[in-house]
């Protein structure tokens, strides 16, 4: 059995670079993980994939 891959989290290119200001996300088959750049042991919020779609096609609007 292969152990599952280490998510690929990246921040906004508009969280001003410092990487402490913001919040991580990473693309996983059945959503996207997202948790706070300042405690990366903290919690993980998962989002399904149709939400998180739903979510940043509302932003596009603003």
């Amino acid at each position: 059995m292969t152990a599952p891959s280490e998510p690929n989290w990246f921040t906004s290119s508009y969280s001003g670079g410092s990487g402490t200001e913001c919040v991580e996300c990473a693309n996983v088959a059945y959503g996207v993980l997202i948790r706070d750049s300042k405690d990366r042991a903290s919690s993980v919020i998962t989002v399904g994939t149709g939400a998180w779609r739903c979510f940043v096609e509302g932003l596009r609007k603003d």
